[in-house]
């Protein structure tokens, strides 16, 4: 299933999980995607990025662990994946990757991390 990218790319209501700083760092996932959008051309933007999202994965993972959740082996691979392909970009980053990182982000939180409300 596909959903609709926002435009301009950034976090709404739509994409609340409803914990706190999980909602916050996905915040900050469309905030480093929409700055590599805006500046391609621009490696510390890109390190940002690729930081953010380690960043949080490790910290989505651990309340998942915490919680012995369910679908934390799967979440963690599709992470390290998506990890794996944006830490192959180099700048300029071009539009197909902007485009892929966006749809994955949109994508992964409605379609996957919906899964885990109310449960870590």
């Amino acid at each position: 299933m596909s959903f609709e990218i926002p435009e301009p790319y950034c976090w709404d209501e739509s994409f609340r999980v409803f914990y706190e700083n999980l909602d916050e760092q996905h915040k900050g996932l469309f905030k480093g995607i929409f700055d590599v959008a805006g500046d391609p051309g621009n490696a510390g933007k890109l390190k940002h990025l690729v930081d953010v999202v380690k960043a949080h994965f490790k910290s989505e993972e651990g309340m998942m662990e915490a919680k012995n959740y369910e679908g934390t082996a799967d979440h963690k691979v599709i992470h390290a994946d998506f990890v794996k392909e944006i830490s192959k970009l180099s700048i300029p980053v071009g539009a197909a990757s902007i485009k892929f990182a966006k749809e994955w982000l949109v994508n992964h939180i409605k379609g996957i991390d919906f899964k885990y409300k109310g449960k870590l």
